[in-house]
């Protein structure tokens, strides 16, 4: 009986001792805001892990936890100090807010409150995929600053309330970092029909005392450019950053490897893309920007999808406590028409030549091109460039022509000279000259006229290249006069032309070769002379630097020196044959010689020295 009891008497012990458990884990359990707690510390844990780059404080707001919170309202105000309101908002999440117009397309993320994705409209890629100059997290955007609290705020990983509004037919997009609902930081976009130009500024609400003005405000941006053409080697070479600095000077980094630079006074800059550029602009000049450029692409079989990572990096200047920085955006094409016409210099950013070369193209075949381009065809209208080009020359030509036809009909009495002093150099120098004189002939003559063309022929190199126009044209075999025109695939890689061929190089350079054989083939005794060059190396050298230089290089180009060397070998025969008679430049020459010729100054004073030279070698 009493183990019985014992047995009774310790199950209702062992009961009531679970129950008594039972009640002290229920009264003990986390509460919901505990839990929520909880939840967040792990999430901010591993937000961290995710992005380590982001400080202790703003990790814990990297996630947004549940609003109406007042623990995580407390957290937020631990770690963000005033900006702990922007935290707790509806609006702090990833979303995004689209604004777009005619040609531009746009995306501005509430975290950061700067633009995720620019697409331009009208434009495809090599691929023809829609170009974008911003996606996918290729930009960062970002204001540093000091609270008065001692805190250190990076403004990309805190979240702004958006707003879209109308002013008339603009859309304004405002981004506020709010400390309260009357004091915030602002993004301010205003994007007008039809315009790559937008409007933008930064400026403060209430902050006088809650932003440390005493400490720098930093804004960076960084930008890696996408690929949008078909040889991203070409491509890179057009990609560079530009900007202008003290009130109207221009410079640029180095298009290769890494560079940077400091500048003050800088009115804009551009992270140029070739065809394609994302501009600053700035009403009041940066007393300082920092620049700097990076190759994104050392081996081009590997390297596909970025060209150049670009940064620039300026502190902003506040006024009485608070900012107002009125700047723009351009997110559109390097083209000279449209970037002139804004007259803030942005013609600057592109590629055309400086001094003479700059302005021939500038004020003379961009304009004419533009014109043509409006009537006809690109491929017809570089045809149609080139021939004009060429008739405005002509009598320059002219002028090298009869220079080469008098010293063919000189040639044998310069090959007497040669001859006949072939033991003292000096002497046969001064009879040489002696002929030429009485002659009124000069192999300088010919030169003269050809070193005219130069500033013209390097104005269409660098014309060609950043033409626009001509981006995604179509002539003949060549898809796209702005790049290579590929008729075939070669197995294998060549070192400087490349894994296929392009057949508008290959044309130009047999053109080329045939002129040169005209050109030197009669001269080629007399420039194979002592301390000349060897022209007939150099005719077959320049044909095989133009067939491997020009087969990555825009088909437009080749297609204008195929077409201007055929014109030029049609004149050159035309010239010959029906307009230059060789008797009668003999004729002349004689009756020239025959008469006593006048020395002038320069003349005589080197015909003295030449005397005065050999008599000093006679001594001897």
């Amino acid at each position: 009986m009493e183990e019985k009891k014992f047995d009774k008497q310790s199950m209702i012990g062992f009961l009531l001792i679970g129950a008594i458990l039972l009640f002290m884990l229920w009264q003990n359990q986390p509460s919901p805001e505990e839990l929520e707690a909880e939840k967040a510390k792990q999430e901010q844990v591993e937000a961290a892990k995710k992005n380590p780059a982001l400080t202790p404080t703003e990790s814990a707001v990297a996630d947004a936890a549940p609003q109406n919170d007042s623990l995580a309202q407390e957290r937020y105000k631990a770690t963000l100090g005033s900006f702990a309101y922007s935290a707790t908002l509806p609006s702090a999440t990833d979303a995004v807010t689209e604004i777009e117009n005619e040609v531009l397309a746009l995306k501005v993320s509430n975290k950061g409150g700067f633009i995720t994705e620019a697409k331009l409209k009208n434009y495809k890629s090599y691929d023809s995929v829609p170009v974008y100059l911003i996606k996918d997290g290729n930009t960062r955007f970002n204001l540093n600053f000091s609270t008065t609290d001692n805190r250190t705020l990076n403004s990309e990983n805190l979240y702004f309330e958006p707003k879209l509004t109308t002013e008339g037919e603009n859309q304004v997009l405002s981004m506020k970092l709010k400390v309260s609902d009357s004091e915030y930081l602002e993004y301010r976009y205003t994007l007008k029909p039809d315009d790559y130009m937008m409007g933008f500024g930064i400026k403060t609400v209430g902050l006088q005392n809650v932003v440390n003005t005493s400490q720098p405000l930093n804004l960076d941006w960084e930008l890696k450019g996408y690929r949008h053409a078909k040889s991203i080697t070409y491509e890179n070479r057009y990609n560079r950053l530009t900007y202008e600095y003290e009130g109207g000077d221009h410079d640029k980094l180095d298009q290769s490897g890494e560079d940077d630079a400091i500048e003050t006074d800088v009115d804009w800059f551009n992270f140029r893309q070739h065809f394609f550029s994302s501009i600053l602009l700035t009403d009041q000049p940066f007393d300082e920007v920092t620049f700097k450029s990076q190759n994104l692409v050392e081996d081009e079989e590997v390297d596909t999808v970025f060209t150049k990572k670009y940064a620039a990096s300026m502190q902003l200047k506040p006024v009485n406590g608070e900012l107002n920085n009125a700047m723009n955006f351009y997110f559109g094409p390097t083209d000279y028409q449209v970037l002139n016409n804004y007259d803030r210099g942005l013609d600057e950013a592109m590629p055309l030549g400086w001094g003479i070369f700059g302005w021939i193209n500038k004020y003379l075949i961009i304009p004419f091109f533009n014109i043509l381009v409006a009537y006809f065809p690109a491929g017809i209208a570089i045809i149609l460039l080139t021939v004009s080009i060429k008739l405005l020359l002509s009598p320059v030509q002219y002028k090298q022509y009869l220079s080469q036809a008098k010293m063919k009909v000189l040639r044998p009495e310069i090959n007497e000279i040669n001859e006949k002093y072939a033991d003292n150099p000096m002497k046969k120098q001064q009879e040489t000259m002696k002929l030429y004189s009485k002659a009124g002939a000069s192999p300088l003559s010919g030169c003269i006229p050809g070193l005219l063309q130069i500033p013209v022929f390097y104005a269409l190199f660098t014309f060609f290249p950043s033409a626009f126009v001509l981006r995604q044209k179509s002539f003949l075999w060549a898809d796209d006069l702005s790049s290579y025109d590929k008729i075939a695939d070669l197995p294998f890689n060549i070192p400087f032309y490349g894994d296929h061929v392009s057949l508008f190089p290959i044309l130009a350079s047999i053109a080329i070769f045939i002129y040169m054989t005209m050109t030197t083939g009669q001269t080629m005794q007399q420039t194979s002379q002592p301390g000349m060059p060897n022209m007939k190396f150099l005719m077959y050298l320049s044909p095989i630097m133009m067939l491997f230089f020009f087969n990555n290089y825009a088909s437009g180009l080749s297609l204008y020196y195929f077409v201007s060397n055929l014109i030029t070998i049609g004149i050159m025969l035309v010239i010959k044959n029906f307009i230059l008679d060789e008797q009668r430049i003999h004729a002349k020459i004689e009756t020239a010689k025959a008469k006593p010729k006048k020395q002038n100054r320069f003349s005589k004073k080197f015909s003295e020295m030449m005397d005065q030279a050999e008599k000093q070698q006679k001594n001897k």
